[in-house]
């Protein structure tokens, strides 16, 4: 007998993934259930090739179904993650809100899978930021084999990671731009059309964003808090994938060619790195895939043991939609959970 399985915010970018990709990947789920506010009730969205009624979260009881995809926003999240894992409900939250409670435990499963066991705690487990999934992916294996010492990033990320409006918003500036109508923006801080932003998310006391330090304190939760990590993350107007340009250091010795071996047999990593025009991955090609993708490993002679690389990934999958599926299928393969009805 299957899972109940519940996606909050079905009607968003990434709650539609969620559910398109449950579907794909055949998750052994009995019921599955759309959730978003009161104001997209009745709303019909795509299931496979079922077609589901949208039910209102706030009103729904949580005490049948065994596992709640959450992607509806940090405050929603706050609100009623909680009281769904009272319910005896294992909530996969996509928001920031419980990444950096420490007994909530941050998961992506190609990285720190043991770390699930601490699920229990709240009932709870966090998704990381999309850039920071993708990131780990590839420092893993690495890390593993060299020991990092220190990561300096530069994110350049697609305008879906800000929802719909954000990409509303690129399409609605660029043919703006094309007819010469205003510009105008609301979403961004600046035109995103045939522009990149160096912000993302709100400001802190130290010049850095939110966006940059979810990087480093999620980095340094999953993989190793003795790593230095310093980010800067800027938006650029492609519609889907996040590319980010990493440069590692190492307390041991690594050569390029090590390094493109070790990622080629990692899990979740694809290498795409030949030195030829288009030997390389863009984000337009990692759209609507699931592997973390590698290209540009190179040697940094400024540094003793320094690399260089190129890290691009599908935002709404990997960096949100996928990795919360996988860590349902985690808990499954597991054993961690039994289906309610199973269990009755």
């Amino acid at each position: 007998m299957g899972f109940k399985i519940a996606v909050a915010g079905a009607t968003g970018n990434v709650g539609r993934e969620m559910l398109n990709i449950l579907s794909e990947r055949g998750f052994p789920a009995d019921e599955v259930v759309a959730l978003a506010s009161a104001r997209s009730q009745g709303t019909e969205v795509s299931f496979g090739d079922k077609t589901l009624k949208v039910q209102n979260l706030e009103n729904y009881d949580f005490s049948d179904t065994d596992i709640c995809l959450m992607s509806a926003g940090g405050t929603i999240s706050q609100k009623w993650s909680p009281k769904i894992g009272a319910q005896g409900c294992v909530v996969i939250d996509n928001s920031s809100a419980w990444r950096y409670d420490a007994d909530v435990p941050l998961i992506v499963p190609e990285v720190n899978p043991d770390a699930i066991a601490q699920f229990s705690r709240k009932n709870i487990i966090a998704n990381p930021n999309c850039s920071t999934a993708q990131l780990v992916v590839a420092l893993k294996p690495l890390h593993d084999r060299a020991k990092i010492k220190r990561v300096v990033v530069s994110t350049y990320q697609s305008v879906s990671g800000a929802g719909k409006e954000g990409m509303d918003e690129l399409f609605q500036q660029t043919r703006a731009v094309f007819v010469a109508d205003p510009v105008e923006s609301k979403k961004f801080t600046k035109r995103i059309a045939f522009n990149v932003i160096p912000h993302i998310d709100s400001f802190m006391e130290d010049g850095y964003t939110k966006e940059e330090w979810k990087v480093l304190a999620e980095t340094k939760k999953m993989l190793d808090p003795k790593i230095k990590v310093t980010c800067t993350a800027v938006r650029v107007p492609v519609f889907i994938g996040h590319s980010e340009s990493v440069n590692i250091e190492f307390e041991n010795e690594i050569t390029a060619d090590e390094a493109r071996d070790i990622l080629r047999e990692a899990p979740g990593c694809q290498v795409i790195d030949k030195h030829e025009n288009g030997g390389y991955i863009t984000p337009y090609e990692s759209a609507g895939e699931d592997a973390t993708y590698i290209s540009r490993i190179r040697e940094d002679a400024t540094v003793e043991n320094g690399l260089n690389m190129w890290v691009v990934s599908d935002n709404l999958r990997k960096g949100a939609a996928l990795n919360a599926i996988q860590i349902a299928e985690l808990l499954v393969a597991r054993g961690l959970i039994k289906a309610k009805k199973q269990a009755a």
